[in-house]
């Protein structure tokens, strides 16, 4: 039961931080084209702080694809890696096949080269 909670708790967290983060940064978030619902719905296990690194899913990667992560990493604040483990977010990113420079800055994390 714990669990459940505390799930539903991390998607509710995640929506109400990018939900806030797209108002916050309209302009941005829409060049970014970001689809919060489908991000959430598919990629939220595999970026959580807690537990391994885990190979995403088809559909999280699906998803992942349409991103523009330098785009999205200026929508990355102190509140969303509270929550996001960025080292997750890029892991997933290059499983996905996107390239994600080294040097890029997501929020305070900055991507290191791939190992």
């Amino acid at each position: 039961m714990a669990s459940a909670n505390s799930f539903r708790f991390l998607t509710l967290a995640i929506m109400v931080i990018f939900g806030t983060l797209i108002l916050e940064n309209s302009r941005v978030s829409a060049d970014c084209q970001i689809d919060i619902p489908g991000l959430i719905a598919q990629c939220k296990d595999y970026v959580k702080i807690k537990g391994p690194k885990v190979p995403p899913s088809e559909g999280c990667c699906g998803v992942v694809k349409k991103l523009d992560i330098p785009c999205v990493c200026k929508l990355v604040t102190p509140e969303v890696e509270k929550i996001v483990s960025m080292d997750k977010v890029v892991y997933v990113a290059r499983t996905c096949g996107l390239t994600v420079p080294a040097g890029l800055k997501c929020g305070s994390y900055v991507v290191p080269p791939r190992a």
